[in-house]
């Protein structure tokens, strides 16, 4: 079964919404080269994983809506967030933490580079162990 593009899963979201993402992947993609980019049909979401080993290691997703468009971050509870942008701390996640986007507008008002240095930081939890972040102390974060 080949993989539904990118493109495809958006055709589904107003204008805007397509923008939105479409941005957010460009940013993505700068912000990590070697991230691997793959449609999550069954969760209506486009995955970001980094090579790790003979493996991957998932860190990020765009998740369209009707209304916004999110993007989420696998271990953001352990991001550094000094301007608390994130959020998702609300409804009890244990480590997921997203951004919230109605429009490209959304995006320059907190800044594509300020976006991809929390892209940045995904990965690089995404590329520690297990036991290396479950070491890090309650509310600690990287930066």
């Amino acid at each position: 079964m080949d993989a539904l593009p990118p493109e495809a899963l958006l055709e589904a979201y107003p204008e805007n919404i397509r923008a939105v993402a479409d941005r957010l992947r460009l940013l993505v993609a700068g912000a990590v080269p070697n991230s691997i980019e793959r449609v999550r049909v069954g969760w209506r979401l486009i995955g970001y994983a980094v090579p790790f080993g003979r493996r991957t290691r998932y860190f990020a997703a765009i998740g369209p809506e009707l209304r916004h468009c999110h993007l989420f971050f696998e271990y953001g509870a352990f991001m550094a967030d000094p301007e608390r942008r994130l959020e998702g701390a609300h409804l009890r996640l244990k480590r997921v933490r997203y951004l919230t986007f109605t429009s490209r507008d959304g995006i320059a008002a907190i800044g594509g580079e300020a976006i991809q240095r929390y892209v940045v930081l995904a990965a690089r939890l995404a590329m520690m162990s297990r036991e290396q972040r479950l070491a890090m102390s309650p509310g600690q974060e990287i930066a």
